[in-house]
Protein backbone atom coordinates (compact mmCIF):
# COMPACT_ATOMS: atom_id res chain seq x y z
CA UNK A 1 0.00 0.00 0.00
CA UNK A 2 1.20 3.18 -1.19
CA UNK A 3 1.62 6.50 1.29
CA UNK A 4 -0.84 7.88 -0.54
CA UNK A 5 -3.85 4.80 -0.70
CA UNK A 6 -2.59 4.86 3.18
CA UNK A 7 -3.33 8.80 3.43
CA UNK A 8 -6.90 8.59 1.99
CA UNK A 9 -7.46 5.01 4.00
CA UNK A 10 -7.08 7.41 7.71
CA UNK A 11 -8.84 10.08 5.90
CA UNK A 12 -11.60 8.18 5.09
CA UNK A 13 -11.77 6.40 8.56
CA UNK A 14 -11.48 10.33 10.20
CA UNK A 15 -14.49 11.08 8.38
CA UNK A 16 -16.63 8.25 8.92
CA UNK A 17 -16.11 8.98 12.99
CA UNK A 18 -16.65 12.52 12.20
CA UNK A 19 -20.18 11.01 10.99
CA UNK A 20 -20.96 8.76 13.06
CA UNK A 21 -20.89 11.43 16.19
CA UNK A 22 -22.82 14.19 13.73
CA UNK A 23 -25.35 11.89 12.86
CA UNK A 24 -25.97 9.48 15.57
CA UNK A 25 -29.43 10.77 16.45
CA UNK A 26 -30.52 9.48 13.26
CA UNK A 27 -28.37 6.35 12.41
CA UNK A 28 -30.56 4.28 15.32
CA UNK A 29 -33.06 2.66 12.30
CA UNK A 30 -30.26 2.53 9.66
CA UNK A 31 -28.26 0.68 11.85
CA UNK A 32 -31.12 -2.05 12.44
CA UNK A 33 -32.28 -1.78 9.26
CA UNK A 34 -28.60 -3.63 8.37
CA UNK A 35 -28.21 -5.43 10.79
CA UNK A 36 -31.77 -6.81 9.64
CA UNK A 37 -30.74 -6.92 6.66
CA UNK A 38 -27.23 -8.86 7.96
CA UNK A 39 -28.66 -11.40 9.28
CA UNK A 40 -31.39 -12.46 6.90
CA UNK A 41 -29.16 -12.53 3.89
CA UNK A 42 -28.00 -15.80 4.54
CA UNK A 43 -31.46 -16.95 4.61
CA UNK A 44 -32.56 -14.84 1.41
CA UNK A 45 -29.18 -16.57 -0.24
CA UNK A 46 -30.50 -20.53 0.89
CA UNK A 47 -34.16 -19.59 -0.50
CA UNK A 48 -32.49 -18.53 -3.59
CA UNK A 49 -31.12 -22.16 -4.35
CA UNK A 50 -34.60 -23.37 -3.95
CA UNK A 51 -35.02 -21.23 -7.38
CA UNK A 52 -37.17 -18.59 -5.03
CA UNK A 53 -36.71 -14.98 -6.49
CA UNK A 54 -35.09 -12.74 -3.94
CA UNK A 55 -37.76 -10.36 -3.69
CA UNK A 56 -39.57 -13.49 -2.63
CA UNK A 57 -37.24 -14.79 -0.51
CA UNK A 58 -36.62 -11.33 1.14
CA UNK A 59 -40.31 -11.16 1.64
CA UNK A 60 -40.63 -14.66 2.73
CA UNK A 61 -37.95 -13.75 6.06
CA UNK A 62 -40.05 -10.83 6.63
CA UNK A 63 -42.83 -12.26 8.16
CA UNK A 64 -40.94 -15.17 9.69
CA UNK A 65 -38.73 -12.05 11.85
CA UNK A 66 -42.54 -10.87 11.98
CA UNK A 67 -44.49 -13.66 13.16
CA UNK A 68 -41.38 -14.69 15.65
CA UNK A 69 -41.16 -10.89 17.28
CA UNK A 70 -44.85 -10.82 17.29
CA UNK A 71 -45.29 -13.73 19.19
CA UNK A 72 -42.73 -13.09 21.27
CA UNK A 73 -43.84 -9.63 22.25
CA UNK A 74 -47.75 -11.07 22.63
CA UNK A 75 -46.48 -13.58 25.01
CA UNK A 76 -43.26 -11.71 27.05
CA UNK A 77 -44.52 -8.30 26.70
CA UNK A 78 -47.40 -8.54 29.32
CA UNK A 79 -45.52 -11.01 31.55
CA UNK A 80 -42.80 -7.86 32.02
CA UNK A 81 -44.96 -5.16 32.27
CA UNK A 82 -47.63 -7.71 35.74
CA UNK A 83 -44.36 -7.84 37.27
CA UNK A 84 -42.87 -4.41 36.68
CA UNK A 85 -45.77 -2.66 37.82
CA UNK A 86 -46.08 -5.16 41.28
CA UNK A 87 -42.41 -3.76 41.43
CA UNK A 88 -43.61 -0.55 41.80
CA UNK A 89 -46.55 -1.41 44.06
CA UNK A 90 -43.94 -3.43 46.53
CA UNK A 91 -41.81 -0.82 46.82
CA UNK A 92 -43.16 0.64 50.18
CA UNK A 93 -43.29 -2.62 51.69
CA UNK A 94 -39.41 -3.42 50.54
CA UNK A 95 -38.53 -0.43 52.42
CA UNK A 96 -40.36 -1.28 55.45
CA UNK A 97 -38.73 -4.56 55.27
CA UNK A 98 -35.43 -3.33 54.89
CA UNK A 99 -36.00 -1.04 57.78
CA UNK A 100 -37.88 -3.87 60.17
CA UNK A 101 -35.81 -6.73 58.78
CA UNK A 102 -32.97 -6.28 57.67
CA UNK A 103 -31.33 -3.53 59.58
CA UNK A 104 -31.37 -5.19 63.28
CA UNK A 105 -29.92 -7.61 61.21
CA UNK A 106 -26.99 -5.82 59.94
CA UNK A 107 -26.54 -4.03 63.09
CA UNK A 108 -26.58 -7.21 65.71
CA UNK A 109 -24.30 -9.14 63.16
CA UNK A 110 -21.93 -6.42 61.78
CA UNK A 111 -22.93 -2.82 63.58
CA UNK A 112 -23.74 -1.22 60.84
CA UNK A 113 -27.07 0.00 59.50
CA UNK A 114 -27.17 1.22 55.65
CA UNK A 115 -30.91 1.22 55.85
CA UNK A 116 -31.28 3.79 58.66
CA UNK A 117 -33.54 5.98 56.63
CA UNK A 118 -36.89 7.37 57.95
CA UNK A 119 -39.66 7.46 55.80
CA UNK A 120 -41.32 10.75 57.20
CA UNK A 121 -37.76 11.99 56.61
CA UNK A 122 -37.75 10.86 53.06
CA UNK A 123 -41.29 12.18 52.24
CA UNK A 124 -40.50 15.84 53.80
CA UNK A 125 -37.26 15.91 52.11
CA UNK A 126 -39.34 15.04 48.57
CA UNK A 127 -41.93 18.11 49.34
CA UNK A 128 -39.14 19.99 50.10
CA UNK A 129 -37.36 19.31 46.79
CA UNK A 130 -40.19 19.11 44.90
CA UNK A 131 -40.52 22.50 43.32
CA UNK A 132 -37.03 22.36 42.34
CA UNK A 133 -36.99 19.16 40.62
CA UNK A 134 -40.42 19.61 39.14
CA UNK A 135 -39.07 22.07 37.31
CA UNK A 136 -35.97 20.74 35.83
CA UNK A 137 -38.45 17.90 34.91
CA UNK A 138 -40.78 20.79 33.55
CA UNK A 139 -37.49 22.11 31.28
CA UNK A 140 -36.97 18.42 30.13
CA UNK A 141 -40.56 17.73 28.69
CA UNK A 142 -40.86 21.26 27.31
CA UNK A 143 -37.43 20.98 25.28
CA UNK A 144 -38.75 17.58 24.29
CA UNK A 145 -42.40 18.82 23.50
CA UNK A 146 -41.02 21.85 21.46
CA UNK A 147 -38.71 20.19 19.43
CA UNK A 148 -40.64 16.12 19.09
CA UNK A 149 -37.84 15.35 17.65
CA UNK A 150 -37.24 12.51 20.32
CA UNK A 151 -40.46 11.25 19.20
CA UNK A 152 -39.88 11.66 15.53
CA UNK A 153 -36.83 9.14 16.25
CA UNK A 154 -38.96 6.88 17.77
CA UNK A 155 -41.17 6.83 15.02
CA UNK A 156 -38.45 6.56 12.71
CA UNK A 157 -36.76 3.20 14.38
CA UNK A 158 -39.80 1.66 13.98
CA UNK A 159 -41.16 2.85 10.49
CA UNK A 160 -37.76 3.33 8.92
CA UNK A 161 -35.77 0.03 10.29
CA UNK A 162 -37.98 -2.82 8.04
CA UNK A 163 -37.68 -0.42 5.13
CA UNK A 164 -33.60 -0.08 5.50
CA UNK A 165 -33.66 -3.93 6.21
CA UNK A 166 -35.66 -4.79 2.92
CA UNK A 167 -33.56 -2.70 0.69
CA UNK A 168 -30.13 -3.93 2.15
CA UNK A 169 -31.22 -7.80 2.19
CA UNK A 170 -32.25 -7.75 -1.18
CA UNK A 171 -29.17 -5.65 -2.90
CA UNK A 172 -26.38 -7.30 -0.85
CA UNK A 173 -24.86 -9.15 -3.11
CA UNK A 174 -25.26 -6.10 -5.74
CA UNK A 175 -23.83 -3.90 -2.90
CA UNK A 176 -20.98 -6.65 -1.97
CA UNK A 177 -20.14 -6.56 -5.93
CA UNK A 178 -19.74 -2.98 -6.35
CA UNK A 179 -17.62 -2.44 -3.47
CA UNK A 180 -15.48 -4.98 -4.42
CA UNK A 181 -15.13 -3.77 -8.28
CA UNK A 182 -13.95 -0.25 -6.83
CA UNK A 183 -11.17 -1.51 -4.68
CA UNK A 184 -7.43 -1.52 -6.73
CA UNK A 185 -7.02 -4.67 -8.32
CA UNK A 186 -3.44 -4.94 -6.78
CA UNK A 187 -5.39 -5.12 -3.38
CA UNK A 188 -8.58 -6.73 -4.10
CA UNK A 189 -6.81 -10.25 -3.12
CA UNK A 190 -6.15 -8.91 0.57
CA UNK A 191 -9.40 -7.04 0.55
CA UNK A 192 -11.21 -9.99 -0.10
CA UNK A 193 -9.45 -11.94 2.55
CA UNK A 194 -10.00 -9.67 4.85
CA UNK A 195 -13.63 -8.76 4.37
CA UNK A 196 -13.82 -12.84 4.51
CA UNK A 197 -12.68 -13.06 8.00
CA UNK A 198 -14.93 -10.26 8.91
CA UNK A 199 -17.94 -11.73 8.16
CA UNK A 200 -17.05 -14.81 9.75
CA UNK A 201 -16.77 -12.77 12.98
CA UNK A 202 -19.51 -10.38 12.39
CA UNK A 203 -21.68 -13.41 12.04
CA UNK A 204 -20.57 -15.10 14.62
CA UNK A 205 -21.18 -12.17 17.26
CA UNK A 206 -24.66 -11.28 15.40
CA UNK A 207 -26.19 -14.54 14.91
CA UNK A 208 -24.51 -16.29 18.30
CA UNK A 209 -24.59 -13.36 20.60
CA UNK A 210 -27.72 -12.34 20.07
CA UNK A 211 -29.06 -16.37 19.70
CA UNK A 212 -27.02 -16.40 23.42
CA UNK A 213 -28.70 -14.01 25.10
CA UNK A 214 -32.29 -14.77 24.17
CA UNK A 215 -31.38 -18.28 25.42
CA UNK A 216 -29.88 -17.22 28.79
CA UNK A 217 -32.76 -15.30 29.37
CA UNK A 218 -35.38 -17.96 28.88
CA UNK A 219 -32.90 -19.61 31.00
CA UNK A 220 -32.19 -17.60 33.82
CA UNK A 221 -36.90 -16.78 33.73
CA UNK A 222 -38.03 -20.20 33.62
CA UNK A 223 -35.01 -21.13 36.23
CA UNK A 224 -36.24 -18.50 38.82
CA UNK A 225 -40.04 -19.44 37.76
CA UNK A 226 -39.41 -22.72 38.70
CA UNK A 227 -38.07 -21.45 42.47
CA UNK A 228 -41.33 -19.49 42.69
CA UNK A 229 -39.51 -15.63 42.47
CA UNK A 230 -42.71 -13.20 41.20
CA UNK A 231 -40.23 -11.39 39.47
CA UNK A 232 -38.10 -14.13 37.23
CA UNK A 233 -39.04 -12.95 34.01
CA UNK A 234 -38.33 -9.46 34.59
CA UNK A 235 -35.31 -10.57 36.06
CA UNK A 236 -34.28 -13.03 33.59
CA UNK A 237 -34.73 -11.03 30.29
CA UNK A 238 -32.89 -8.12 32.23
CA UNK A 239 -29.98 -10.50 32.39
CA UNK A 240 -29.81 -11.88 29.53
CA UNK A 241 -29.73 -8.36 27.60
CA UNK A 242 -26.55 -7.41 29.85
CA UNK A 243 -25.44 -10.92 29.35
CA UNK A 244 -23.58 -8.99 25.68
CA UNK A 245 -20.96 -7.91 28.10
CA UNK A 246 -18.90 -11.35 29.22
CA UNK A 247 -20.33 -11.95 33.28
CA UNK A 248 -22.25 -8.34 33.45
CA UNK A 249 -26.14 -10.75 32.67
CA UNK A 250 -24.59 -12.79 35.79
CA UNK A 251 -23.79 -10.39 37.77
CA UNK A 252 -26.51 -8.08 37.62
CA UNK A 253 -29.41 -11.08 37.47
CA UNK A 254 -27.76 -12.94 40.48
CA UNK A 255 -27.64 -9.56 42.36
CA UNK A 256 -31.19 -8.99 41.54
CA UNK A 257 -32.70 -12.10 42.05
CA UNK A 258 -31.15 -12.30 45.68
CA UNK A 259 -32.79 -9.11 46.85
CA UNK A 260 -35.85 -9.69 45.21
CA UNK A 261 -35.61 -13.41 46.89
CA UNK A 262 -34.81 -12.23 50.27
CA UNK A 263 -37.86 -9.82 49.95
CA UNK A 264 -40.38 -12.45 48.98
CA UNK A 265 -39.27 -15.47 50.84
CA UNK A 266 -37.49 -13.92 53.61
CA UNK A 267 -35.65 -17.70 54.03
CA UNK A 268 -32.39 -18.49 53.54
CA UNK A 269 -32.74 -21.62 51.42
CA UNK A 270 -34.10 -19.54 48.66
CA UNK A 271 -30.66 -17.98 48.33
CA UNK A 272 -29.29 -21.59 47.51
CA UNK A 273 -31.62 -21.85 45.04
CA UNK A 274 -31.27 -18.48 42.87
CA UNK A 275 -27.47 -19.53 43.06
CA UNK A 276 -28.06 -22.73 41.65
CA UNK A 277 -30.22 -21.20 38.82
CA UNK A 278 -27.15 -18.99 37.81
CA UNK A 279 -24.61 -21.36 38.32
CA UNK A 280 -26.47 -23.65 35.73
CA UNK A 281 -27.48 -20.81 33.44
CA UNK A 282 -23.09 -19.48 33.72
CA UNK A 283 -22.21 -23.58 33.19
CA UNK A 284 -24.00 -23.77 30.10
CA UNK A 285 -22.84 -20.35 28.59
CA UNK A 286 -19.47 -21.13 28.88
CA UNK A 287 -19.48 -24.57 28.26
CA UNK A 288 -22.20 -25.13 25.85
CA UNK A 289 -23.46 -21.85 24.27
CA UNK A 290 -20.62 -19.72 23.42
CA UNK A 291 -18.44 -22.94 22.06
CA UNK A 292 -21.16 -24.38 20.07
CA UNK A 293 -22.69 -20.65 18.42
CA UNK A 294 -19.95 -18.06 18.69
CA UNK A 295 -16.63 -20.25 19.34
CA UNK A 296 -13.63 -18.38 19.39
CA UNK A 297 -13.97 -16.60 15.89
CA UNK A 298 -14.27 -13.15 17.47
CA UNK A 299 -11.42 -13.41 19.89
CA UNK A 300 -11.87 -10.57 22.29
CA UNK A 301 -11.19 -11.04 25.89
CA UNK A 302 -13.66 -9.97 28.14
CA UNK A 303 -11.90 -7.15 29.59
CA UNK A 304 -11.83 -5.63 25.77
CA UNK A 305 -15.07 -6.50 25.39
CA UNK A 306 -15.67 -4.32 28.64
CA UNK A 307 -13.35 -1.62 27.35
CA UNK A 308 -14.84 -1.62 24.44
CA UNK A 309 -18.58 -0.95 24.96
CA UNK A 310 -17.65 1.03 27.67
CA UNK A 311 -15.41 3.25 25.06
CA UNK A 312 -18.04 3.26 22.81
CA UNK A 313 -20.96 4.72 24.92
CA UNK A 314 -18.56 7.37 26.00
CA UNK A 315 -17.60 8.36 22.01
CA UNK A 316 -20.82 7.90 20.65
CA UNK A 317 -23.25 7.42 23.09
CA UNK A 318 -26.06 4.74 22.13
CA UNK A 319 -25.20 4.25 18.43
CA UNK A 320 -21.63 3.83 20.12
CA UNK A 321 -22.24 1.03 22.38
CA UNK A 322 -24.53 -0.93 19.06
CA UNK A 323 -21.31 -0.66 17.35
CA UNK A 324 -19.06 -0.96 19.95
CA UNK A 325 -18.33 -4.98 19.65
CA UNK A 326 -18.83 -5.79 16.02
CA UNK A 327 -16.45 -2.93 15.27
CA UNK A 328 -13.80 -4.17 18.09
CA UNK A 329 -14.01 -7.57 16.66
CA UNK A 330 -13.29 -6.15 13.11
CA UNK A 331 -10.45 -4.27 14.46
CA UNK A 332 -9.05 -7.65 15.85
CA UNK A 333 -9.09 -9.00 12.50
CA UNK A 334 -6.82 -6.11 11.01
CA UNK A 335 -4.58 -6.43 14.22
CA UNK A 336 -3.98 -10.00 13.63
CA UNK A 337 -3.37 -9.61 9.69
CA UNK A 338 -1.05 -6.38 10.55
CA UNK A 339 0.56 -8.69 13.54
CA UNK A 340 1.11 -11.56 10.87
CA UNK A 341 2.78 -9.57 8.14
CA UNK A 342 4.78 -7.68 11.11
CA UNK A 343 5.66 -11.40 12.13
CA UNK A 344 6.83 -12.96 8.52
CA UNK A 345 8.61 -9.52 7.91
CA UNK A 346 12.44 -9.06 7.64
CA UNK A 347 12.55 -6.46 10.21
CA UNK A 348 11.18 -9.18 12.82
CA UNK A 349 13.63 -11.59 11.65
CA UNK A 350 16.53 -8.78 11.03
CA UNK A 351 19.29 -9.61 13.90
CA UNK A 352 21.53 -6.58 15.13
CA UNK A 353 25.46 -7.95 14.00
CA UNK A 354 26.98 -4.48 14.93
CA UNK A 355 27.62 -6.30 18.00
Amino acid sequence: MTTLQKTFALLLMAVSLVLIYFLQPILAPFLAGIVLGYLGDPIVDRLETYKLPRSVGVIVVFLVFGVIIGAAVLVILPLVVGEFIKLIRDIPAALAWLQQTASPFLVAQFGVDPFDVKLDTVAARIVENWQEAGGVVGTILSQVTHSGFAFLAAVGVVGLTPVVAFYIMRDWDDIVLQIREIVPREMEPTFVRLCTECDEVLGAFLRGQLLIMCLLGCIYAIGLYMVGLDLAILIGMLSGLASIVPYLGFFVGIIAATLAALFQFQEPIYLLYVAMVFAVGQALEGWVLTPWLVGDKIGLHPVAVIFAVLAGGQLFGFVGILLALPVAAVIMVFVRHLLGSYIRSDYYFRSDDSG
